[in-house]
């Protein structure tokens, strides 16, 4: 039986990593099948916070209480992120969408964008390019647990009454969706030593894929009679959203070296800053807001992680050992 759970666990470990290399076209993948297919997929909309609590559970077993104490004892890194990501990046996506579209509701979709938590995916690209492990985990564990004091609390202060939200609502979902489970994952990784973690995390990985796959085509499929191609304004959406992308990656990179963080740290801060969970994002934008605020996360799941592997081609590989302090892989 232990030679079959092992066999198993590592099936399921090498299926892990090859979902995690075809992750630039799962995520547009989901898209396409629930703009295609709003019907089937429109259905498992109830099903979101399910699928979305698994995900989150999948990447908080590999985060520790401890990852926090880093934040503590080391500050200035977390301060970078916070700042630029929920202060400066919002309030440019508030510029910036009043300015170009002069709608009040699909600038809250680029408000909420861009007040949502890092993307857990980070770290894998933290791992893969050298970053700190620890800082990231510990960045991706405070800003999740966050998120619904920060999601609400940006949108409600840049925007006031001119879209109508339901802030009680997002509080809720948010807990359900993120904190939970991220406070679940971390109470079974320390009680457990670990071993929960090493026992379950190969299956919950590709399920992670799997479902997230499913999100973003329910999503999508909420969203569908709002996306057509021949219009123009969906085209200049989706630019908007490759530019502010593109311009969180650098912009924070600048920060970085503004603040004379060490290698490692910026680099963890260039994926934390430039990556977003955006399919939380979609889900409160569809849940809570008028139709046309989904478009940004929408249209911004397409090319996240595309931006990311070119983004990352700026990032020499570094020769020596990655620092210690997280797990081989998280999702």
């Amino acid at each position: 039986m232990n030679l079959q759970s092992k066999t198993v666990r590592e099936g399921a470990a090498a299926l892990n990593r090859r979902l995690e290399q075809l992750m630039p076209v799962l995520t547009p993948g989901g898209l396409l099948l629930g703009l295609l297919l709003p019907g089937v997929f429109g259905r498992l909309r109830p099903l979101v916070p399910a699928l979305f609590a698994v995900m989150t559970l999948s990447g908080a077993l590999k985060l520790q209480g401890r990852d926090l104490l880093l934040a503590v004892k080391n500050p200035l890194p977390a301060l970078v992120f916070f700042v630029f990501t929920h202060a400066l990046m919002p309030l440019l996506a508030l510029a910036a969408g009043s300015r170009i579209f002069g709608n009040p509701d699909i600038t809250a979709g680029f408000v909420l964008l861009f007040s949502s938590p890092t993307a857990v995916s980070g770290f894998i690209w933290v791992s893969i390019y050298r970053g700190d492990r620890a800082l990231s985990l510990a960045l991706i564990l405070l800003d999740s647990l966050l998120a619904p004091l920060v999601m609400p609390g940006t949108v409600s202060l840049l925007l006031g009454r001119q879209v109508a939200m339901d802030t009680g609502g997002m509080v809720l979902s948010l807990c359900l969706m993120v904190v939970f489970p991220t406070i679940a994952g971390v109470i079974l990784n320390g009680a457990s030593r670990g071993r929960i973690p090493l026992l379950v995390s190969p299956c919950l990985g590709p399920l992670s894929k799997f479902c997230l796959t499913l999100v973003i085509a329910a999503n999508a499929a909420a969203a569908a009679g709002q996306i057509h191609l021949e219009d123009p304004l969906v085209w200049l959406i989706a630019a908007l959203c490759v530019v502010f992308a593109a311009a969180g990656f650098l912009g924070i990179r600048l920060a970085g070296f503004l603040f004379h963080l060490r290698r490692d740290q910026r680099r963890t801060l260039f994926f934390a800053g430039g990556l977003r969970n955006i399919s939380v994002a979609a889900a409160m934008a569809i849940q809570f807001f008028p139709e046309a605020a989904a478009l940004p996360a929408i249209l911004g799941i397409v090319s996240q992680q595309t931006i990311a592997a070119l983004m990352g081609k700026s990032l020499p590989l570094d020769p020596k050992p990655a620092i210690e302090g997280g797990p081989a892989g998280a999702h």
